[in-house]
């Protein structure tokens, strides 16, 4: 699972940053808050990438979602994004967790087989 949701959590950050620099062209948004939604949400997704396998970084990682999509309120476009982003750590936390049981019985088979079925 770490290696999922990371990669989901360092995706955001580029699409998050990218993002920013394409709403800082609109005029009815000052630039201020565009880097504070903007930087926010992309320091705090590289953040979570060392802690998603301590406990509580899934929720941790819930929550910036969530964040992501209540920052629509001050980016609009962030509403959108923030939502595609929740489908994706759905996605990543799910598939991740199943990749992890079939590593770990794959592992046990191994490992219960002995040395010598390699």
């Amino acid at each position: 699972m770490r290696v999922l949701c990371s990669s989901t959590l360092i995706g955001e950050f580029f699409v998050i940053g990218f993002a920013g620099l394409v709403a800082m062209k609109d005029d009815s948004l000052a630039m201020s808050t565009v880097w504070w939604v903007c930087g926010v949400a992309m320091v705090f997704s590289v953040l979570l990438c060392g802690m998603i396998t301590r406990p509580g970084g899934v929720q941790l990682g819930w929550a910036l979602q969530i964040g992501l999509i209540l920052s629509g309120f001050f980016v609009p476009t962030m509403f959108f994004l923030g939502a595609v982003f929740a489908g994706l750590w759905w996605a990543s936390v799910h598939y991740g967790r199943r990749i992890d049981e079939t590593k770990a019985r794959w592992a046990a088979a191994q490992a219960s087989a002995g040395p010598d079925a390699a």
